[in-house]
């Protein structure tokens, strides 16, 4: 089976609880605004915005603060700072494939910080499309399986029935894969079937995900935390199991 992001799904099943929660809704904040300046603000004709609402509320962000969001991106409410998204392909520690995708407010600055944080953990910058190459562009939903009093057979099942692609476990998360245009389809037919859907999103997915002994592991797992802890980073993927 294809790889979905190790480090993607551990931050998910971590939650605001083990982060600041003031620095989740920042992210939040920046991906909403950065949603609704390129497609509108009508979550339903912006997929992207819908996916940025569902995550943000997923992570208890407060509704005043995704509207507050959603007038940032509009103009409505004109702060006069200009975000953009940059995607950029990184080498870890062991030679392992990442791509980050930052939204941020000053280039340079955010080049910097990257920077920094590669030099202390044995990573660098790869050029474009030296890493992208490795992973496909899929949608992907995270289902508690815990709570569905079905076999993990069961479940497997009717996920292969609904059309995904391919799917994958982590502890008690089932992780799916969908092409991006079934995303909310396939959603829709689980959500359906009583599986709680704890998150759906866009991601990297790696054609084929590498495994490491538990020493190199910490050591990606370390450059993991410290881009996440970046302000600007938003989402980190890897081809490591």
């Amino acid at each position: 089976m294809s790889g979905h992001s190790h480090w993607s799904t551990i931050k998910h099943q971590k939650g605001a609880a083990d982060v600041k929660r003031g620095q989740i809704f920042s992210k939040m904040a920046k991906l909403i605004s950065i949603a609704v300046k390129e497609g509108g603000v009508d979550p339903d004709k912006n997929p992207k915005l819908r996916l940025a609402i569902e995550k943000a509320k997923s992570l208890n962000m407060p509704k005043d603060n995704i509207d507050r969001s959603i007038k940032k991106g509009s103009g409505e409410l004109d702060e006069g700072i200009k975000l953009e998204e940059i995607t950029l392909e990184l080498f870890g520690p062991s030679g392992i494939a990442i791509i980050i995708e930052t939204i941020t407010d000053n280039k340079n600055r955010t080049f910097s910080e990257i920077k920094k944080i590669l030099n202390l953990t044995n990573g660098k910058l790869a050029g474009e499309g030296s890493v992208k190459w490795l992973f496909d562009r899929k949608g992907v939903l995270i289902a508690n399986a815990g709570q569905t009093g079905k076999t993990e057979e069961e479940l497997e099942l009717m996920v292969i029935e609904a059309g995904a692609e391919d799917m994958n476990w982590h502890d008690n998360s089932l992780v799916v894969i969908t092409k991006i245009d079934d995303l909310e389809k396939i959603k829709g037919i689980l959500s359906e079937k009583e599986i709680i859907i704890e998150s759906a999103s866009l991601d990297w997915v790696a054609k084929k995900s590498i495994d490491l002994p538990e020493k190199e592991r910490a050591a990606c797992e370390k450059l993991f935390e410290l881009l996440d802890e970046n302000d600007s980073v938003q989402d980190i993927y890897s081809n490591l199991t």
